[in-house]
């Protein structure tokens, strides 16, 4: 889950909502018009995330603060365990299956060496091999196309978080400003619309999960909206 902190509200978005509007984004991309394999890279991106649905259909709170847990705060055996379930539903789409699983060993390379994730890289590298041999592909020509879903991914997480810090990868530097999105190099030829769907929920502490599910349930449906303007507008 996504949580979004708004005046007095949060917005809760779920990580598949977030990865559809990743590839929405990356549909229009310039680069990725002609890239070979464009129709394996933009199902890897707006499906990398579909592990999180369970846990997004049920969300926790820290008992201690009475927080709601997002997708960087829930237990590590959490975080570990969608990944997969992500790669696992796209095993038809062997190239989108080994796309996915970079992804899980990219985005959590900072805990490579907690003896507490090593099941879960070998586990992913293994799933990367196996999908990598059934695509017939290596692991240099995935990296290459990884980046568009890595691009992708920093795109929406950066809207959807409402962050307002600027993450960087591979040359690229992406920043919130206001409802607006700003990705430097920007190729983008047209603006870009961007809506998300989100749950509000009043923003205060939650003593037990039964009182999260209880807001949300009770929350208001919201539209997020905002824009990446096309290169040359600010």
């Amino acid at each position: 889950m996504i949580v979004r902190r708004g005046p007095g509200v949060l917005h809760l978005v779920t990580q598949p909502d977030h990865a559809a509007l990743a590839a929405r984004i990356m549909a229009v991309w310039p680069p990725l018009e002609d890239a070979p394999r464009r129709g394996d890279i933009l199902a890897a991106i707006e499906q990398h995330d579909r592990g999180w649905r369970e846990a997004d259909a049920a969300p926790t709170v820290d008992v201690a603060t009475g927080t709601v847990l997002d997708f960087v705060h829930v237990p590590a055996s959490v975080r570990q365990g969608v990944w997969s379930v992500s790669v696992g539903l796209l095993a038809s789409m062997p190239w989108a299956a080994a796309l996915v699983a970079h992804h899980a060993v990219t985005v959590y390379d900072r805990f490579r060496p907690a003896p507490e994730w090593h099941g879960f890289f070998d586990t992913m590298t293994a799933l990367r091999r196996e999908h990598l041999g059934r695509a017939g592909g290596d692991l240099p020509a995935l990296a290459q196309d990884y980046v568009f879903l890595r691009l992708g991914d920093l795109l929406s997480l950066a809207f959807c978080t409402a962050t307002d810090a600027t993450a960087e990868f591979n040359g690229w530097a992406v920043r919130l400003e206001g409802t607006r999105v700003h990705v430097t190099p920007n190729l983008f030829r047209t603006a870009v619309r961007l809506d998300v769907a989100a749950r509000e929920i009043p923003d205060v502490p939650y003593a037990t999960n039964d009182a999260l599910a209880a807001a949300i349930a009770a929350g208001v449906p919201r539209t997020l909206e905002g824009a990446i303007a096309p290169s040359g507008r600010a």
